[in-house]
């Protein structure tokens, strides 16, 4: 009996400290891909150093160009702030794991990187509501604008967001690793999923699975529903305008934007809504491989090929600093 006795309170312990049980997770990743594993990481290198790249000119542009201080940029700078911090709490430990055999991350290093994941991915729902929100009104009451998009409405709408996206972020990864991991330590993932690490609990996860679901409406689908609503408001005022080229001017304006929307939203409704029976798991990796490391490369570019304001910002500051380097050749 006391040899009983000693193995619960053992067991109980253990369940009570995470540490005791696991210490680290491996990262499986794409293990079972060695034969591509030397192109598989360039693929990722050159998207990585575009959306560093791409997002970074973006962040300089709008700073030192005052014809880009209005809210729409704004939102833009805060937006491709996101996408450096989204990408970069994957790629980086991705890119190591890719030539490395040891794919092992730390127990809390696996909670500090689900936590960014989470604030930066929350972070951008909301924002890209606030960024229709802001097309809503430069194209459907464009008399307001500059009363309803003042900077006090702009920095609330920022900040509304990035509160959100810290909460979320803050209150997942707490809820789910203070939980006992006492099973096995091998997520079937290149990076911290909410979903696969939480596979590997020993607890009743009941709560925290209902707690996700219940979370994903206001922070997911009510953005989501928003933004359609906004663009339904938008796309009617705009065929009501008279002439094509007014049309095609308002329109070219939002275009962007919707682009964006569809791809976030696309990818990650597709990963996070559908069931796992029905997909191989190389499917799960390889669309997450996308919308972590592709999609945060392709904004920068879609935002830039069809915005004169911002190649003209990029062709102004290229000449200021062609000036000052090279003064006699102009």
């Amino acid at each position: 009996a006391n040899l009983t006795d000693t193995r619960f309170d053992l067991d109980d312990t253990m369940k009570n400290n995470n540490q005791s049980c696991i210490t680290e997770f491996v990262l499986l990743g794409f293990s079972d891909f060695q034969s591509i594993r030397e192109l598989l990481f360039c693929l990722v290198l050159i998207f990585y150093f575009m959306a560093l790249v791409g997002n970074s000119l973006i962040l300089i542009l709008i700073i030192l160009n005052s014809t880009l201080h209005t809210p729409m940029y704004f939102f833009l700078w805060n937006l491709s702030f996101l996408e450096i911090g989204y990408t970069s709490t994957i790629s980086p430990k991705m890119l190591v794991d890719i030539l490395s055999d040891n794919q092992n991350i730390s127990f809390w290093g696996c909670g500090c990187q689900m936590c960014f994941f989470i604030l930066f991915g929350s972070t951008e729902c909301c924002l890209l509501c606030a960024m229709s929100y802001d097309r809503y009104v430069a194209i459907c009451k464009p008399l307001q604008y500059s009363y309803i998009m003042n900077y006090t409405e702009c920095t609330m709408f920022a900040a509304t967001s990035w509160a959100i996206g810290i909460s979320l972020g803050l209150g997942h990864s707490i809820s789910i690793f203070t939980l006992p991991f006492c099973r096995s330590n091998r997520i079937s993932h290149f990076f911290c999923d909410i979903k696969n690490v939480l596979k590997l609990t020993s607890a009743d996860i009941y709560k925290e699975e209902l707690a996700i679901t219940i979370l994903a409406f206001p922070v997911i689908l009510m953005p989501l529903l928003l933004i359609l609503f906004s663009y339904v408001l938008i796309i009617s005022t705009i065929f009501n305008m008279p002439g094509a080229k007014n049309r095609h001017k308002a329109f070219s304006t939002c275009s962007s934007h919707l682009t964006v929307v569809c791809i976030f939203y696309g990818t990650g409704i597709f990963t996070y809504t559908r069931p796992d029976s029905k997909y191989s798991l190389d499917t799960n990796r390889f669309f997450a491989l996308f919308y972590t490391v592709v999609t945060p490369s392709l904004n920068p570019i879609i935002y830039s090929l069809r915005n004169k304001e911002i190649k003209a910002a990029f062709k102004k500051s290229f000449r200021a600093i062609h000036f000052h380097l090279y003064p006699s050749l102009l």
